[in-house]
């Protein structure tokens, strides 16, 4: 009897005591910069006392492990990555649609891609797609900045280009599907052909290429141009270009991830990431120059000005289909990826 009053009384005070240790938890993937997810996850936690395990990879990555783990889902939100995974998750129910009551604070971009996924994914920041490039690497060998598409098949690039990889990468897919639209899917299949002998490495995430031309590893990168910006900010050679036949963009974005086991603190947790102070941490933290999807957080400083580049009309519903995103991996695969290197 003795034992079981104790027993009882112990498990009475944790019962009470443990709202004290915060409002339960939160399991998050992140694919943008790690520097910004820890400071979304240690700012959420301050002000909900939730607390968050963060896993951070990149939006190819995160979308196959949801994939996997669909019979099991082991996260409860998907924040940030290009939005093409996000709205082929949706398609395939990996997700849930949620109303968040800050969508009238957004831009039309973000509300935008809302709608088209069946509310399952919102816009978070949005980014242009370009060129990255050492100034004083190219400088050394007499090689002109590349300003347009055509400028990267040239023999003068030879070895000297970085991309990612389109099956670990959402910048990489923007890239195919923006080739695609501009040009016909054969063709822009037959000029990464042509690019192919000037890329000297597909690596796994969508910065690295430009983090390799920061620090004068390879001349040029394929990437999305804020993060460009990001290293000349730090102090590095390095300068950007939008294609002048015009190029793509991301909507990177959110999704509540389906068979949630804390589906609460994934609603708190999307409604607080759609705030302006929330929106400012990818540049407070980790000086991020993505454009916020909220309309009354600030374009960061220097940040590219998505509307003095060439767009395309990017068409976010066709290409973030999860049949379409898979056939054009498959034919990059087939097509590009088993070309030999060197």
């Amino acid at each position: 009897m003795k034992k079981n009053w104790a027993l009882a009384a112990i498990l009475s005070l944790v019962g009470v005591a443990s709202p004290a240790f915060g409002q339960g938890q939160l399991n998050l993937y992140c694919s943008v910069q790690v520097e910004w997810c820890q400071a979304i996850a240690t700012n959420f936690e301050r002000d909900t006392k939730v607390k968050v395990a963060m896993t951070q990879k990149g939006s190819g990555e995160t979308f196959a492990q949801i994939r996997a783990e669909a019979q099991n889902p082991k996260a409860d939100v998907w924040f940030g990555g290009t939005g093409d995974p996000h709205m082929a998750a949706a398609e395939e129910n990996l997700t849930v649609a949620y109303e968040s009551a800050n969508l009238k604070d957004l831009h039309p971009w973000a509300r935008k891609q809302w709608e088209q996924s069946n509310k399952r994914a919102v816009g978070v920041y949005a980014g242009a797609l370009g060129f990255g490039f050492n100034r004083e690497l190219l400088a050394k060998k007499n090689q002109a900045a590349p300003a347009c598409w055509a400028d990267l098949v040239k023999p003068g690039f030879k070895g000297e280009i970085q991309m990612a990889n389109p099956n670990s990468s959402g910048t990489a897919y923007v890239m195919i599907a923006t080739l695609v639209q501009l040009m016909g899917e054969d063709k822009s299949f037959e000029y990464m052909k042509a690019l192919h002998p000037n890329i000297n490495a597909y690596t796994r995430s969508g910065t690295a290429p430009i983090k390799a031309v920061a620090r004068g590893e390879t001349g040029v990168s394929i990437s999305f141009v804020h993060d460009a910006v990001v290293e000349a900010n730090a102090g590095f050679p390095a300068d950007y270009a939008t294609p002048c036949e015009g190029t793509g963009f991301e909507i990177g974005s959110m999704s509540i991830i389906a068979g949630s086991r804390n589906l609460p603190n994934a609603r708190k947790f999307y409604d607080w990431a759609l705030t302006a102070p929330a929106q400012r941490l990818g540049y407070d933290a980790g000086k991020q120059l993505q454009t916020p999807a909220n309309m009354s957080a600030p374009l960061p400083p220097k940040a590219p000005d998505l509307t003095k580049m060439k767009l395309i009309d990017y068409d976010f519903a066709k290409y973030g289909k999860a049949a379409e995103r898979k056939r054009l991996i498959e034919r990059w695969d087939r097509d590009i990826g088993s070309l030999p290197r060197g």
